[in-house]
């Protein structure tokens, strides 16, 4: 075992490059069984009531395991190969059960009890004071009280649960991973932009096929839909999309008997725990009091943004009719009619824009804002990678400290889970040992480098990449020595996204978009007049695109505030009954959205898609911050990236991580409680603007 580089110390980087899908059961499995032990020993009656007694030690047990699970699950996301989905898959139970079996530990909830009632606890810092606090809250979330056959289900439920949810994620990657359309007439592809059509040029080459091929992949399907003058393929890759994983496609990939599955699953768990739906048990753990709550507050965003919606969708109508000569829209029209619009009103288009960011620009424009903001610095490494594409970048403090290393993998491939998110490997820990320093994932799915040339980025692009460069800098600048209170342990799933969604609002600032620009021919900035444009087009249909969210987080709240399971039937009929109440796009009656709605099925976010909007209250209250700080200066010279305040949002929201409840942390940073008014600016919802 010693050469299985999953058993290395966690101090020590994974050796990327040597993990084998052969490594992972053994290391799996020996890790458990030394966690299994070390929890036995803390459940001690005998030991000391005291932290190093009873937390320290299950620390450097779990620590162990999770980090070696954390990096398999992530190679299974971005390298999936049959092997190492079975790898994964059989190891999945096995630590499912071990979770399970933590959580209804009598004995090890007797310790936390003692701890909790005793005079060392008392002297613990605040810190750990809630860590204890949020352990007892947890075991009694995971059923400890549940005693004989209750016990026994509960344990079942969560295994079936865990199945359920990778098989849903596994049906929604081979389902578009198995799909492509093979085009052989040239003139089908009129419109699409050269990179687009290359990179399907050199996938059909890959097939050893003429012509070219087009997937569902983001990086080609965004770009048809907006660009393809062809209504018929159009119509052909939506309709693909939007029957993902569903009964329209292969049988053995259909996720309707899985969601069915879940939602039956997740409400007998709530009962066995005595909630009355799993959206009531879910929020014991959040900012938002009550599903009754989080729906007046979906309602009440939709009531603002409908009637720019409405205008929206109105004007969208009245330009593909009168402008294009199209008497009918079509929902495969939406998007190229939108771009068309879009381009039409402002007077530039996404291809235009895209050829001023280039990867690297983009990146190195990236780290400029980091260091202005939050005074770090990041390098690249050569530490080892799961794949070329990959690579690791040690984030370095003024000092130049090793803070943390964030791993970035960029470009959609075969095999990888679409869509962008990030992941932590290992949190920060002081202990005897010394301190243990943070190590992330940013994962996207972009285009990759064609001809030669460096990967273009469209705004969208660089919008997700700065998204998710706020997720990994709460976990990369924690100062929290406790992992208990890491900031993707214990902070509110509904405050987890306020640094993503504020890191948003600096790609509309000049001075930024500036530094993240190189033109791929000739190196020029981004010039002010297409920035101008840019910022002009902001809020392009901001009322449709918030009534999106909101349909989808109210789906999500509605379903998991019943009582007991839906059928898939109901599941559809309720997203229609949502669509009517909120929705002013009505996608044909053979749309499966839920089908492969992951973040709600196998993402975490069941009963939580809400928490962006929610979040984004907070992120856009939090920016005002930094607009205030420099509302005084000329508009020339305005530049919202303002050390001063971007120091006080590292120390208030960052570095806290889970150490102190994110209304907390809010009201430290801001001075108060969080207001919708930013979020409806930002957003052109304010009255004013109709």
């Amino acid at each position: 075992m010693s050469q299985n580089p999953l058993t290395a110390p966690v101090t020590q980087l994974i050796d990327y490059a040597a993990v084998k899908p052969a490594h992972i059961e053994p290391a799996v499995t020996m890790l458990i069984a030394e966690a299994r032990q070390a929890v036995e020993r803390a459940a001690d009656p005998t030991l000391p009531t005291r932290w190093e007694a009873i937390v320290e030690p299950l620390e450097d047990a779990s620590g162990r395991l999770w980090r070696a699970w954390s990096v398999a699950g992530h190679l299974n996301a971005v390298v999936n190969t049959p092997e190492l989905r079975s790898a994964y898959n059989a190891c999945l139970p096995l630590v499912t059960e071990f979770s399970t079996w933590v959580g209804l530990h009598e004995g090890l909830f007797a310790q936390y009890k003692r701890l909790k009632a005793s005079q060392d606890y008392a002297d613990l810092t605040p810190v750990r004071q809630r860590i204890v606090d949020l352990a007892l809250r947890d075991f009694r979330l995971s059923g400890v009280a549940l005693q004989g056959s209750q016990r026994k289900r509960y344990a079942e439920i969560s295994d079936q649960e865990a199945q359920a949810s990778q098989k849903f994620s596994e049906h929604v990657l081979d389902t578009v991973d198995q799909w492509a359309l093979m085009i052989t007439d040239e003139q089908r592809l009129e419109g699409i932009p050269a990179d687009v059509r290359q990179a399907a040029r050199s996938a059909a080459e890959a097939d050893g096929k003429p012509g070219w091929k087009l997937v569902l992949k983001m990086p080609c399907y965004l770009p048809v839909m907006q660009r393809a003058l062809d209504r018929s393929l159009r119509q052909e890759m939506y309709k693909a999309y939007a029957t993902i994983a569903s009964e329209q496609g292969s049988p053995e990939l259909d996720n309707s008997a899985l969601i069915e599955q879940l939602l039956a699953l997740r409400a007998e768990e709530a009962h066995l725990l005595g909630y009355d739906s799993f959206a009531a048990l879910r929020l014991e753990t959040r900012m938002a009091d009550s599903a009754q709550q989080v729906t007046d507050f979906l309602r009440e965003l939709a009531a603002k943004a409908k009637p720019y919606a409405q205008r929206d969708l109105a004007e969208l109508r009245a330009f593909a009719r009168d402008t294009l000569h199209m008497p009918e829209l079509e929902p495969w029209d939406i998007a190229f009619v939108s771009e068309r619009l879009r381009e039409a009103r402002y007077a530039y288009s996404e291809e235009e824009i895209k050829q001023y960011f280039t990867e690297p620009q983009v990146l190195d424009g990236l780290f400029h804002v980091m260091n202005r903001l939050f005074n770090i610095t990041l390098r690249r490494s050569d530490a080892p990678t799961w794949h070329k594409d990959a690579q690791a970048l040690e984030v370095l403090s003024a000092k130049g400290d090793v803070l943390g290393v964030l791993y970035i993998d960029l470009y959609a491939r075969q095999g990888k889970q679409g869509g962008a998110w990030v992941d932590s490997e290992r949190s920060r820990r002081r202990s005897a040992a010394g301190l243990q320093t943070p190590v992330a994932y940013l994962t996207c799915n972009f285009s990759a480098p064609q001809d030669g040339k460096p990967a273009l980025l469209t705004h969208d692009d660089v919008i997700t990449l700065f998204h998710e460069s706020g997720h990994a800098m709460h976990t990369l600048l924690s100062q929290i020595d406790d992992p208990g209170a890491a900031a993707f342990a214990s902070v509110e799933w509904d405050a987890i996204e306020l640094p993503s969604q504020f890191m948003e609002n600096f790609c509309y600032e000049w001075p930024v978009l500036r530094s993240l620009s190189s033109h791929v021919e000739s190196g020029a900035h981004l010039p002010r007049a297409l920035f101008d444009k840019l910022v002009a087009a902001r809020n392009f249909q901001s009322g449709m695109q918030m009534l999106r969210q909101v349909e989808f987080a109210l789906f999500d709240m509605v379903i998991h505030h019943q009582p007991k399971g839906m059928s898939i039937e109901q599941v559809l009929a309720t997203l229609d009954d949502v669509r009517k109440e909120v929705a002013v796009l009505f996608p044909p009656s053979w749309h499966r959205f839920p089908h492969a709605f992951s973040h709600l099925f196998a993402g975490g976010y069941g009963a939580g898609y809400y928490s962006y909007k929610w979040a984004e209250v907070l992120s856009a209250d939090a920016y005002a911050a930094f607009e205030e700080a420099v509302q005084c200066m000329p508009d020339s010279e305005r530049d919202t990236l303002h050390p001063g305040t971007g120091q006080r949002f590292l120390q208030e929201i960052l570095a806290i991580g889970g150490a102190r409840p994110a209304a907390d942390s809010f009201k430290a940073f801001r001075g108060r409680a969080p207001s919708l008014e930013p979020l409806l600016r930002h957003s052109g919802l304010a009255e004013s603007s109709l």
